[in-house]
């Protein structure tokens, strides 16, 4: 592996209309025309790439870019989990779904082979040649076999006597012992053997699967080192015990590899009675899924990797030579390390606003105002404390709220149990489909349920991801609402991560369009008419595409026209389609798109007014933010939906409108930041790949998540916010 792998950034771009030679150079502009969209797939592996380009960025602390290769390592886990596994199973069933931009799921995975396979040994680059070097440098080693001394082999050799020994099934091949049947993602070895064993085989091969309740990464005694933090590898470990497990015979090679299989969920909804018990069942089907790559040690002989995949079914693109872990996401242990704060991002306390602050009574508070949140640099604890109070109060009389992605032990539920115990109508719409958090969802259903809230899970086939609570307070002889609506889960520990907002409300109209959102999501009936709450999957994709229209009529008609939207995802096809017919009204149109984005910017005649930024940075961009200028009476929604087919068609979200100028003016700034960004941000090109903001020499350096917390924590601390 070569040095330069490392200075490599991106690969692969999709072919693209040159931004001078347009569809529209030939005619009338065709909005269906191929070129014009990028693929989903192909879009998802560039959005890896910016991560994983983070952790050569020389301005990030050492640890937080050991964090950004790991979140590489998860983010590629999961595509193959699911993107890749999805494009297999396609061609696998001969049902081959071709979007807008008409690139065949076969072409998608042999693009898809040769970006990850450079990426991948590029990642493997980066660690070993710059990560492992810095981190030894600052005392953080990672011993090798080779490196360890007299006192650490022997202390290794009795942890492995009296920890890893007890727990190992080695498993000879042969024809009693077929090749087992081997769990996602889990640490094996394949070993070569001679010789013949008691019973008189000599199959030469086994499999010794690493047991799955140790840790990968061992913290050797201060004792035994000379200072700083050293680790050993479990595989380490095992590799170099090997011949103990197998008395009397010669080991003559042991290579570790991974399988990846499909760990997508599939509930035909005409058949499911009771959703949590058939999730379940399909939870542990997620372990042993089909194969869809394999990862072996790059010292692994040919033989052994032909064999590896003939077992699993896959070809020599699937295969993916690694030098070093095969499951990198393992060392979060050594980056989460709280010993070297200098090698870490400085804390920060999020801010309370002034409105809110040294207050008791929240709901006095939200009864005269709006409380607008920006989280992580305001604090989330308001929508914990708004729930505790309503739990505790004896006037509250009922709760009701969705969860998505929450935590089984989180406050949120806590106080919702408390306020089920405390004699309160509580009702939680769970979803239990909520990716990878299934185990965790059915858990704090149950927990709920125990303590006599009603628990609903939404409605079969279609995800309830909206963010809504509602809280019904009698107040004298009325009946009042508050409600708080977010961009982001109900999650304290991703509310320190990710950028989201939150609005508490008493707003009489739109608390009473959260109140029938919910009676839609518990009960059965006709759509409702909502007054200012819009939702998927029913107004918010035709209302979204009717602003948009608004927007480009405007500037058919001469007056000034603009849009910013902030959203993680675009890849819905009818929405590139209305915001490429913006732009060639001459709508000026702002995309902040973290991840995935199917829309081809700066092609001539079609998106020329239409410039789409990522930022990559210390928090993950989560909120997502729709912004219309209206012809002077700028119209603005926060919302839980990104532009996706699925979130506009097949799940319950929301947008919510913010209304009042001073709060509109609040959410624009923030939005004018991130336009103004030029050391986080990075600038779609027309081919799908993404450059650096290109800054003057004398511009100033801006990055928003820094001005952000420096301007919202710093200005709340100083009592000036």
């Amino acid at each position: 592996m070569n040095s330069h792998i490392i200075r490599e950034t991106r690969s692969g771009a999709s072919p693209a209309p040159a931004a001078n030679d347009g569809p529209s150079s030939a005619g009338a502009i065709d909005l269906n025309d191929s070129r014009l969209y990028i693929n989903r797939e192909l879009s998802q592996l560039q959005f890896n790439i910016r991560v994983l380009d983070q952790a050569l960025d020389p301005g990030t602390p050492l640890l937080e870019r050991l964090k950004f290769l790991l979140i590489f390592s998860r983010n590629m886990d999961e595509f193959f989990e699911i993107r890749v596994a999805g494009l297999k199973g396609q061609i696998a069933l001969d049902h081959e779904l071709i979007g807008a931009d008409a690139m065949a799921p076969r072409r998608a995975l042999a693009e898809i082979s040769k970006i990850a396979h450079q990426q991948i040994e590029r990642q493997y680059a980066i660690l070993n040649e710059r990560m492992l070097p810095e981190l030894a440098d600052h005392g953080i080693r990672i011993v090798r076999r080779t490196q360890w001394t007299t006192k650490q082999k022997l202390w290794v050799h009795r942890y492995f006597r009296e920890e890893v020994a007890p727990l190992v099934t080695p498993i000879g091949l042969d024809p009693t012992h077929p090749f087992p049947l081997l769990v996602n993602k889990s640490l094996n070895f394949i070993v070569r053997l001679e010789g013949v064993d008691a019973f008189g085989r000599d199959s030469g091969l086994a499999i010794v699967p690493a047991p799955r309740v140790l840790p990968r990464l061992i913290r050797l005694p201060e004792s035994i080192c000379d200072g700083g933090d050293n680790y050993v590898l479990l595989s380490s470990i095992l590799h170099a015990h090997a011949e103990e497990l197998f008395p009397g015979m010669q080991v003559l090679g042991c290579y570790q590899f991974r399988l990846t299989r499909n760990a997508d969920l599939t509930l035909d909804p005409e058949d499911v009675e009771d959703l949590a018990l058939a999730l379940r069942g399909e939870l542990y089907s997620r372990r042993f899924g089909d194969a869809v790559r394999l990862e072996v040690a790059d010292n692994c002989p040919k033989d052994l990797i032909d064999y590896l995949l003939k077992q699993f079914g896959l070809n020599e693109s699937e295969l993916y030579e690694v030098k070093g872990p095969v499951n990198l996401a393992r060392l979060f242990s050594i980056a989460n390390n709280v010993n070297y704060p200098q090698l870490q991002y400085p804390p920060f306390t999020p801010a309370l606003p002034k409105a809110i602050k040294h207050v008791e009574d929240l709901f006095q508070v939200i009864g005269k105002q709006d409380v607008l949140l920006l989280h992580p640099y305001e604090s989330f604890s308001p929508v914990v404390d708004l729930l505790r109070q309503a739990a505790k109060d004896p006037q509250v009389l009922a709760i009701k709220q969705t969860l998505y992605r929450t935590g089984a032990k989180s406050e949120i539920v806590d106080a919702l149990v408390d306020a089920a115990r405390a004699g309160k109508e509580v009702t939680a719409v769970v979803e239990l489909r909520a990716r990878f958090e299934e185990e965790s969802n059915l858990s704090l259903a149950s927990r709920l349920q125990q303590a006599g809230a009603m628990v609903i899970y939404g409605v079969v086939g279609i995800k309830t991801h909206a963010k809504l609570m509602l809280i019904q307070r009698r107040e004298g002889t009325e009946l009042v609402r508050y409600a708080h609506l977010g961009t982001g889960n109900y999650h304290s520990g991703n509310a320190r991560l990710y950028t989201d907002y939150s609005l508490l409300t008493s707003d009489p109209a739109l608390c009473e369009d959260v109140h029938k959102l919910f009676s839609q999501l518990t009960g059965m009936g006709k759509v409702m008419r909502m007054k200012k709450l819009l939702h998927a999957p029913f107004t918010l994709k035709k209302s979204l595409l009717e602003m948009i229209a608004r927007e480009t009529a405007h500037a058919e008609a001469g007056r000034p026209a603009q849009i910013i939207i902030k959203v993680n995802a675009l890849a819905e096809t009818r929405m590139i389609r209305a915001l490429y017919k913006a732009s060639i009204a001459g709508v000026q149109i702002e995309l902040i798109v973290r991840g995935v984005c199917c829309l081809r910017p700066d092609v001539a005649g079609v998106s020329d007014h239409i410039r789409v930024r990522s930022i990559i940075g210390r928090f993950l961009e989560h909120s997502r933010i729709y912004w219309f200028a209206n012809d002077g009476e700028p119209e603005l929604y926060l919302a839980s939906a990104d532009l996706m087919e699925r979130n506009l068609d097949r799940r319950v979200e929301t947008a919510f409108p913010i209304e009042g100028k001073k709060l509109q003016q609040r959410v624009h700034h923030a939005l004018e930041r991130y336009l103004a960004d030029n050391s986080s941000a990075l600038l779609l090109q027309p081919d799908g790949t993404y450059l650096p903001v290109p800054r003057g020499a004398d511009e100033a350096v801006r990055n928003v998540q820094s001005e952000l917390l420096e301007t919202l924590c710093t200005s709340a601390a100083t009592d000036g916010h």
